[in-house]
């Protein structure tokens, strides 16, 4: 019986090291495929000795790939525990790794935004900033020490609990898990996208539908409106109680769409990019397209 290959903790910490700079070479075909594969590298020089089994790693993991960076780490050691059970000859192939990499990676990019850049960095930049005013030099140095050393302990932790539960997974191979998990992940992926389409994605039509002159005590009396602080105190009061800015009530296709399914269009733009994705199109090709039609549209006055 062969000798079993085991990653050490000194395998893992380079690993973990190295995805620091998971977005050091982001492009907008693959994201963050370059990064993804430069972290893995240690990992494949001490699981395949052979070289061709090197190239078809490297190749592997050149797929799309993009998530939260701090949150490829569960990820990465997910991967790195189903490499080592396939580099000891378990029935592991290119589709399961690739599989639970997708499934994982979205749901994962949701949860890591409103953790780290809507919460912990305002926190403890706003901490940095009132000491930076206030002329202490220890503002910069603690926001700068402390999110390191949070952002690397975070990295590392969760590498490794992915790496262990990615031992789980592999073991299960015969039976449900690893499909269970990456179906579940799947779904809660497709119920984030969804969730932040229309956060996300904007499309505004507008061409005017109708010009409706407003009877008096609908709109604000801008000349019956004092000077100054007064009168714009009163111009809020009036519009927040449902009065309108002008006397002409303009209204465009995009208020008719709203009306009836608020942010129909976003939604499907964005199914439209789903399904030439699926139909193999670049998304190099989608993006200029996008960019194409939008300058068009809004030379013509449509957008």
């Amino acid at each position: 019986m062969a000798e079993q290959i085991k990653l050490t903790k000194s395998d893992r910490l380079k690993v973990c090291w190295r995805s620091t700079f998971l977005q050091g070479s982001w492009n907008y075909e693959r994201m963050q495929n370059g990064g993804w594969t430069y972290s893995l590298i240690p990992a494949i020089k001490k699981l395949y000795p052979a070289k061709k089994d090197r190239v078809a790693a490297l190749k592997r993991h050149m797929e799309f790939f993009n998530t939260h960076p701090y949150l490829a780490s569960p990820v990465l050691g997910v991967v790195l525990a189903l490499e080592e059970e396939r580099a000891n000859g378990a029935p592991i192939d290119d589709v399961a790794i690739q599989g639970v990499k997708v499934g994982m990676m979205g749901p994962l990019a949701g949860v890591g935004d409103p953790v780290f850049w809507f919460t912990a960095r305002p926190i403890l930049g706003g901490l940095a900033a009132s000491l930076a005013l206030s002329g202490n030099i220890m503002g910069p140095i603690i926001f700068f020490v402390v999110w390191n050393l949070m952002r690397i302990a975070f990295m590392w932790y969760t590498q490794e609990f992915g790496y262990k539960a990615g031992s789980r997974i592999a073991d299960d191979m015969s039976g449900t898990l690893l499909q269970d998990v990456t179906k579940g992940a799947s779904i809660l992926g497709m119920f984030i996208l969804g969730a932040l389409v229309n956060r996300w994605v904007s499309v505004k039509f507008t061409p005017i539908v109708s010009k409706i002159s407003q009877q008096k005590g609908a709109y604000i009396d801008w000349s019956s409106l004092d000077s100054g602080s007064k009168g714009i105190k009163e111009a809020l009061t009036q519009q927040a109680n449902g009065l309108s800015l002008d006397k002409i009530k303009v209204t465009t296709l995009q208020n008719n769409l709203d009306q009836l399914i608020p942010g129909l269009a976003a939604l499907l733009l964005t199914l439209l990019c789903m399904w030439l994705l699926k139909k193999k199109i670049s998304p190099i090709v989608i993006i200029l397209g996008l960019f194409v039609v939008g300058i068009l549209f809004h030379v013509a006055g449509w957008m």
